[in-house]
C-alpha cells in the first residue's frame, strides 16, 4: 500500500529496482515492515525473492505469529529476522496484545534450529513490560537461542496514538510514559548479563 492504495508486486519490485544499485554501494538493503507483513505472506516473499535476485539484503520486521505461512525455503529469502517479543510469559503476552505468545516463541526456535539471523526488539514501557524477572527470563530464552545478534530495546512512545483514533479503536496507553535512561540501561543490563548484545 502506498497512501492507502494497493500496490501490485510489479510495481513493488520496479520501485525497488531504482534502489537496487545506491542500496548496493552503501551495503544496505530492504526491509519489509507493517503492522504485520506476513498477514500478506505470498506479497511478502514474492518480494523477498525478486530483492535476492536483485542482490539486495532482505529483512522483515515481525511478531512472528504468521510465520507458520512460510516454508523453510521461502525463509532462505530473508537474511534478517527483526523479532518482535512484546513481554514474557503467556498470561502477560495475552494480556497486552490478546495473542499468544507461543507462536512467536517457536517461530524464534524454528529459525536458530536453522541458524537464520536474529535482532529480537523490545518495546520497553514503564508499569507495563518492565519487570525485571520477566525481562532476565526473555533474555535467557533468547540467549539460548544461539542466533540472536543484538536485542533493541525501544522506548515506548505516544507517536502510533493518532491511528488508534483514526482508527476508531480504543486506545489502551494514554496514561503510559516514555522510560527514563536509566530503566532503559537497568533493562538493557538484564540482556547483557545473558552475554546477549543490547542497546
Amino acid at each position: 500500500m502506498i497512501n492507502g492504495m494497493p500496490v501490485t508486486i510489479e510495481r513493488a519490485v520496479s520501485e525497488l529496482g531504482k534502489y537496487r544499485t545506491g542500496l548496493k554501494a552503501m551495503s544496505g538493503g530492504f526491509t519489509l515492515s507493517g503492522g504485520e507483513p506476513l498477514m500478506q505472506d505470498r506479497f511478502a516473499i514474492k518480494l523477498f525473492t525478486a530483492a535476492k535476485a536483485m542482490g539486495i539484503h532482505t529483512a522483515v520486521e515481525t511478531n512472528g505469529f504468521l510465520a507458520e505461512r512460510l516454508t523453510d525455503e521461502e525463509l532462505l529469502q530473508i537474511d534478517l529476522v527483526l523479532l518482535g517479543i512484546k513481554t514474557w510469559g503467556a498470561e502477560k503476552h495475552r494480556h497486552l496484545t490478546g495473542k499468544d505468545i507461543e507462536p512467536t516463541l517457536n517461530f524464534a526456535r524454528r529459525l536458530a534450529a536453522r541458524q537464520r539471523p536474529v535482532w529480537v526488539r523490545f518495546v520497553l514501557v514503564p508499569g507495563l513490560t518492565d519487570d525485571p524477572q520477566d525481562i532476565t527470563q526473555m533474555a535467557r530464552f533468547i540467549a539460548g537461542l544461539g542466533n540472536v545478534q543484538r536485542v533493541e530495546v525501544l522506548p515506548f512512545h505516544q507517536l502510533g496514538r493518532f491511528k488508534w483514533e483514526k482508527l476508531g479503536l480504543d486506545y489502551t496507553l494514554d496514561d503510559a510514559k516514555p522510560p527514563t535512561r536509566d530503566l532503559i540501561e537497568s533493562t538493557c543490563s538484564l540482556f547483557r548479563a545473558e552475554g546477549l548484545t543490547a542497546y
